[in-house]
């Protein structure tokens, strides 16, 4: 964009799915004008980034390429964003920017989160070939995560010193946004744990609670995690 081409993209020190999403957004918002106003993005002004051009964008993202509403408004939440930062850059264009900041995330209905019956738990807890170490520790695994409802990054990246027996036996979490807490887990679940801890490591530095075979953290979707 022109005359304003040089405000800086969002803050590099966020996650890097954040900074994948934004760049995608604005990747897409780019392509629209493009389409939109008949002009490459590099004559795009930032005046013409304007609160109709993002509506129908957004609208465009819905309607046309079959993003969901829940989508729609991060896509909505990556222009926010720089549109704050802009104001402080740019106060000149005070009033298209506020009028950008007043749209509105869309509505949507929640779907509710269907849960397992005690039969499927079962199956689930049965299913791992507990005469193995993976199956062990698949069982382990899959037991922490009935009994706390963590997240699988959550329990992904478990150290062995995060866990407490005794009173109160509890698995201390560094959850989504850095934030601590501490969550429990039945008595029922302390052997299986207890005798987890004893296995024997298998390579890294030993502080991962719930390994792959080599040793290393596991990953979601990598074939070390086996």
């Amino acid at each position: 964009m022109t005359k304003h081409a040089s405000l800086a993209p969002l803050s590099a020190a966020g996650k890097p799915h954040t900074i994948s999403s934004y760049r995608d957004t604005f990747r897409q918002l780019l392509k629209f004008a493009a389409r939109t106003l008949h002009k490459p993005p590099s004559r795009l002004s930032f005046a013409e980034v304007d609160a109709p051009l993002i509506v129908a964008f957004l609208d465009d993202l819905e309607n046309h390429q079959g993003i969901s509403v829940r989508s729609r408004n991060l896509r909505l939440t990556a222009i926010h964003s720089f549109f704050r930062y802009a104001a402080f850059e740019a106060p000149e264009q005070s009033a298209q920017i506020q009028r950008v900041l007043a749209i509105h995330s869309k509505r949507f209905t929640r779907t509710l989160v269907s849960f397992l019956t005690r039969p499927e738990v079962d199956a689930l807890l049965a299913a791992p070939d507990r005469s193995t170490w993976s199956g062990r520790r698949d069982h382990a695994f899959l037991l922490v995560a009935v009994q706390t409802g963590l997240r699988l990054s959550e329990i992904t990246g478990l150290k062995r010193d995060d866990l407490f027996f005794g009173t109160g036996a509890h698995l201390r979490v560094i959850g989504k946004g850095r934030k601590e807490r501490c969550t429990p887990f039945a008595k029922s679940t302390t052997a299986v744990l207890r005798s987890w801890l004893k296995e024997p490591q298998r390579g890294g530095d030993g502080r991962d609670m719930l390994p792959a075979t080599r040793g290393d953290p596991l990953v979601e979707g990598a074939q070390r995690t086996r």
